[in-house]
């Protein structure tokens, strides 16, 4: 088969069709799906932000974003220097021209002085009566408090989020360099050796000032995106030896605008700059920034371009991206979803810089890399994503997704398209909010799980694997995951049985559907297609017989089946109750009842 395309995508997403929401939406309102040309996909229920997404479980389709208010990839916020923002403004085009004007009205308050007022919650649904509650620090999910363990995920009231020292993170000198002799600045120096040069080494990118963004601490919820997802991985890096310790860092710079100009439009990319001027504000209702948020976003896109780099020129075998803000929801004009800059896009951008001519990205995140899937299918220098076929989506029909559906999904979906594919390097856009206890995900997906998936995907590419932080928003679940799957790029071998996966029905049905839509592209997949079809007609089957004897149990008379414990209910609970009311209602009737 010849490929014209070079850059292949594969999601794979949590969705109900059941009740038409999608399990933890990051937005609430930035991702639709258009039931009469899909039916297999649901309709995400939304409230404000861009809209999202026609078609998802097609391939090739474009990203239709409507327009809404504020929501185009502009800014509603607070500045301190109007002065500021007017020197910015000189490079917007003229149709930003009334966004610009607002921001200048926008002058408010220190923070200091806006700590004291109210305001909306990230979530704008949520309840402000929230004075008798305390918000778990794992997972954020509030609870009330009487209560002394968090309902979400179980922790103890009394929890505290893990902290290491990250002092020794910040690198003023050459870690991963051409020179493999030669030395390296600063106190990860002993870390590198002769042997690491061979070019079997793990990279970690890595920089303490992504944790400067965060969201102005005045809202009555924390907000699930926060610094201490890295900070809880980065300590359980370090209690497990294995950064600083088995893998090596990347130094790391901010992106410049050339590299994020072929990702983003300009407007975005000064719209985001913009935020250096402003104590806060908001591209959507949920995605916030700061004074420190650009800075973080270009570090972030800085860093997986690096280790891109770094992968496809030999130096190291595969490499973890330990950033924020996460990126994939990001897109051409636009940020949401939490993200900003679209760190996958740049990677693979950067990897075809380096001399990558096919690039696989796998997003195992539980929402749909929408950002991702826009940036190349309206880009025909890089492959084009809206040709049919090169864009593949897993769409679950319901939530509680576990290990097995996903390895199932992955053993004859992902895994024959990509070996078909061949890449050069693989991309995994790696968001943990599918895992088991996530407040926003709602899926079971194990550290063995995501360890798994790993694993399987790093026989691909010659080993060339770079895995890219994106969600995952219980500390517990997102630090074990992350640790899990450093240990497959570091080698450590695990026992793995791929033939103990059997999906659940739901499970089969979504992976024929996906086989169905999938085997024009891909012919490869006509004997998995056949071989689960006849499976799924003895599932179907076994499902029907137990239907019909349901339908026979329905014909029994209701009273028969309740009558003789109601009236048992009636009799030890009621009869009091009627007797007592009878007398008071004959004493109003001047009655005399014995």
């Amino acid at each position: 088969m010849h490929f014209s395309q070079s850059v292949l995508f594969i999601f794979c997403e949590g969705m109900s069709c059941a009740n038409g929401r999608v399990f933890g939406a990051e937005s609430k309102a930035h991702e639709r799906i258009d039931r009469a040309q899909c039916q297999n996909t649901c309709e995400r229920d939304g409230s404000s932000g861009p809209q999202g997404i026609s078609n998802c479980n097609v391939p090739g389709n474009r990203i239709d974003f409507l327009p809404e208010s504020r929501t185009d990839g502009h800014i509603s916020s607070t500045s301190n220097d109007s002065d500021t923002v007017a020197e910015r403004d000189a490079g917007f085009h003229s149709e930003d021209q009334r966004s610009l004007d607002y921001l200048r009205q926008q002058t408010g308050p220190t923070l200091e002085e806006h700590s004291d007022d109210d305001d909306d919650d990230w979530e704008p649904s949520q309840d402000h009566a929230v004075s008798n509650k305390w918000f778990c620090a794992n997972c954020t999910v509030g609870n009330f408090e009487d209560v002394l363990h968090c309902k979400g995920c179980r922790e103890c009231k009394e929890y505290e989020i893990p902290r290491h020292s990250f002092s020794s993170s910040h690198i003023d000198g050459e870690v991963v360099t051409d020179d493999v002799d030669s030395k390296v600045i600063g106190s990860y120096g002993d870390l590198c050796t002769k042997e690491a040069a061979l070019g079997n080494r793990t990279v970690i990118g890595f920089d303490e000032r992504m944790l400067l963004h965060s969201e102005v601490e005045m809202k009555p919820h924390p907000h699930p995106e926060r610094p201490d997802r890295l900070r809880a991985i980065m300590a359980d890096l370090a209690t497990t030896g294995i950064f600083p310790g088995k893998c090596f860092p990347v130094p790391s710079r901010e992106i410049t605008q050339e590299e994020l100009q072929m990702v983003h439009s300009l407007e975005h990319i000064e719209a985001v700059e913009l935020t250096r001027s402003m104590l806060f504000s908001y591209f959507t209702p949920d995605t916030y920034a700061n004074e420190h948020s650009a800075h973080a976003a270009r570090l972030a896109a800085g860093l997986c371009a690096d280790l891109a780099t770094v992968i496809m020129s030999g130096r190291a075998k595969n490499g973890f991206a330990l950033v924020r803000p996460p990126g994939h929801h990001a897109g051409i004009k636009q940020a949401m979803g939490f993200c900003l800059h679209n760190n996958a896009a740049v990677a693979a951008f950067a990897a075809q810089s380096a001399g990558a001519k096919k690039v696989l990205i796998v997003d195992w995140d539980v929402h749909h890399g929408n950002g991702t899937q826009e940036i190349f299918d309206g880009n025909r220098s890089v492959g084009i994503m809206g040709a049919e076929g090169y864009s593949v989506n897993v769409p679950w029909k319901r939530g509680g997704v576990g290990d097995d559906d996903y390895i199932f999904a992955f053993q004859h979906v992902v895994l024959p398209i990509a070996l078909e594919f061949d890449p050069d390097l693989t991309i995994i856009s790696a968001g943990f909010d599918a895992a088991r206890g996530d407040p926003l995900g709602g899926c079971d997906v194990t550290p063995g799980g995501f360890a798994k998936m790993a694993y399987m995907l790093s026989g691909l590419s010659q080993g060339k694997l770079l895995v890219i932080l994106e969600g995952g928003y219980n500390l517990h679940s997102i630090s074990s995951s992350a640790v899990a799957v450093i240990k497959v790029l570091l080698g450590e071998h695990y026992s793995f049985d791929m033939d103990s996966a059997v999906p659940s029905n739901a499970g089969l049905q979504t992976v024929l559907e996906v086989l169905q839509v999938q085997l024009k592209f891909w012919p490869i997949l006509e004997s998995n297609y056949i071989q689960l079809l006849s499976q799924w007609k003895s599932v179907s089957l076994e499902m029907r017989k137990r239907r019909a004897k349901k339908g026979k149990r329905a014909f029994i008379p209701i009273w028969w089946k309740w009558g003789r414990k109601r009236s048992m209910y009636h009799l030890l609970y009621y009869g009091k109750f009627y007797q007592s009311r009878a007398k008071r209602h004959a004493k109003c009737l001047h009655l005399n009842i014995p």
